[in-house]
């Protein structure tokens, strides 16, 4: 039986991301967006959804991470071999770019959820022996260097992608386009119902815009303008040629450029955007485009580590499957209980520190968690604004700093800041303990959001569209303390399930860092030593945490407001 067998017979929704965060062996994402894809197909897989995936198989992988002996970024090639975790496809298919023939191979991933569901994801690939050398390339590395080369990938991703599944026997319902990359596939859906010459009246266009539209739905996930892909038409029609008149584009995707966002915009019926801040901003973005909001959401089972899985399967059988009854944490949780479990939780992350870095933590201080992507509106460096006054927080209240992320290979402000964090280290040393967790993935995350104490979290605002690391800490017990934007707008409720740092509004750098130190002066570390409030102060800010975030801020609640609003309509 073919391996795709079980997954034909029921219509599906195609849901099409350029990256996929599967495993951590296999490095076919770059950071959030790949992450939140992989928890979307988790959830489906656990609420048994008839999803199926389309990805790009990205063989060259993101990269390796490594430093310098002054802190800088060093990266080395992350191949990955398909054939070792994934089947090949029987089927390919074929579109043309740049005038010549492109062959779209591919890939079937089956992701297994631990309740046992199941979800095809298909990685297309065109490294084939029928393609032009520069074409085998096109899915090799994971976000690619020109804009030439990145059209080729949506268009490879979008057109492909639907032809593929079209090829496989697949039978879809629905389009759901993460991100703006894969916008070419609502365009091919235009030339396949095309409405025949001699239907049409005189100037009437051949398009079913309308029906496009209620076959796509479309997730924005960015207010940062570098994230919403833009292509110049000369570029356009070299690659693209003749697939569609110029002109249509011109009307769908924006007169000047073709704005990736503003054709999925125009293209699908339902959009929304990843918190209900980023909502409101994409509105004011792009005016005149309704736009929902379906706040992100992480997946309980795997954002969640072994010990305190442990803890919920004994206090709270289900859990993983319906996590809304972890609002029962803050009563059926006990503090004891809790605590053990999350100091477990915290020795994990200390032994990875120590093997990976060389530096000693102590379990007894407080850990500052931080990772994310590195670069400048994340504001990694917020918190070494002012080193005297961290340094007399510290000689008061001793606590240390874990470390860790990524910078793009072509983001060179993100690259400064990692060299800069290593230099405040160095500056630190002796004062607070600190280290940098090389090469981040998803075990690592793992670590870092369930063996910190808290998780800071500092993005300038409002370009922080969701942010989910706060989320992952929630569901191990590990308050957040974090500017209010994104997800923690919704989230934050005072001393409850954490703090927020600044105000709601765009305070400003020094500010922000003001306000940063004197919560952390004066609330939080005093709380954690017991030295503010009642002694079990710590341990219910922890069942908070679970009880008020975990248990709304999952996949599963978001899948299902995707699956009631979006795709059933």
């Amino acid at each position: 039986m073919s391996p795709l067998e079980p997954f034909l017979h029921t219509p599906r929704v195609a849901y099409f991301s350029m990256e996929i965060a599967l495993e951590s062996a296999i490095p076919t994402y770059a950071g959030g967006l790949g992450v939140l894809a992989g928890d979307t197909v988790r959830a489906a897989a656990d609420l048994e959804l008839p999803l199926v995936a389309v990805s790009l198989v990205s063989r060259g992988g993101h990269f390796r991470q490594s430093f310098d002996e002054a802190g800088r970024q060093v990266e080395q090639p992350a191949p990955w071999e398909p054939r070792e975790h994934a089947t090949p496809l029987a089927a390919k298919v074929a579109l043309t770019l740049q005038e010549r023939q492109v062959w779209v191979g591919g890939w079937l991933y089956v992701l297994s959820g631990h309740l046992g569901g199941k979800q095809p994801v298909l990685l297309l690939d065109t490294d084939l022996e029928e393609n032009h050398p520069d074409d085998r390339s096109i899915t090799h590395q994971l976000y690619g260097e020109d804009g030439s080369y990145r059209l080729r990938q949506e268009a490879v991703l979008g057109i492909g992608g639907v032809r593929l599944l079209q090829a496989l026997g697949f039978e879809i319902r629905q389009y759901h386009m993460n991100e703006g990359h894969s916008a070419l596939l609502a365009v091919e859906l235009l030339r396949r119902h095309a409405h025949a010459p001699e239907e049409l009246r005189p100037g009437e266009s051949p398009f079913d815009v309308p029906l496009v539209r209620d076959l796509c739905c479309f997730t924005t996930h960015t207010p940062v303008e570098a994230g919403h892909d833009r292509f110049g038409y000369d570029l356009v029609q070299q690659v693209l040629d003749d697939f569609v008149p110029i002109a249509v584009l011109k009307q769908l995707g924006g007169e000047d450029v073709l704005n990736m966002t503003r054709l999925a915009l125009n293209l699908s019926e339902y959009v929304n955007g990843v918190a209900q801040r980023h909502a409101e901003v994409s509105r004011r973005m792009f005016p005149g485009y309704r736009v929902h909001a379906v706040t992100n959401g992480v997946h309980p089972y795997t954002w969640t580590a072994p010990p305190l899985r442990a803890l919920y399967d004994h206090y709270l059988p289900g859990w993983c499957h319906e996590p809304e009854l972890l609002v029962r944490a803050d009563c059926c949780i006990p503090q004891t209980a809790l605590l053990q479990a999350h100091a477990e939780a915290k020795r994990a992350l200390i032994a990875r520190v120590a093997e990976r870095t060389g530096v000693t933590l102590q379990p007894d201080l407080p850990i500052l968690g931080f990772a994310r992507r590195m670069t400048a509106y994340k504001r990694p460096d917020l918190l070494f604004t002012d080193l005297e006054r961290l340094k007399a927080i510290a000689a008061a209240r001793p606590f240390q700093v874990v470390l860790a992320g990524k910078a793009h290979p072509r983001d060179e402000g993100g690259k400064r800041l990692i060299e800069l964090l290593h230099r405040h280290m160095r500056e630190l040393a002796g004062v607070i303990p600190m280290a940098y967790l090389p090469d981040y993935d998803l075990d690592t995350a793992l670590l870092m959001v369930s063996g910190s104490d808290v998780w800071l979290n500092t993005p300038l605002p409002p370009l922080e569209a969701s942010g989910t690391s706060g989320m992952k800490a929630a569901f191990n017990g590990v308050p957040s303390l974090s500017v209010l934007d994104g997800w923690w707008v919704e989230g934050c409720i005072e001393g409850v399930t954490g703090w927020s740092v600044g105000a709601a509004t765009e305070a400003g750098h020094d500010n922000d860092a003001r306000a940063l130190y004197d919560k952390l002066e004066q609330v939080v570390l005093p709380l954690y030593s017991g030295q503010l409030g009642a002694a079990d102060g710590w341990a219910r800010v922890m069942q908070g945490a679970i009880a008020k975030n975990a248990s709304f801020f999952n996949s599963h609640r978001m899948m299902r407001r995707y699956a009631t609003e979006a795709y059933i309509r």
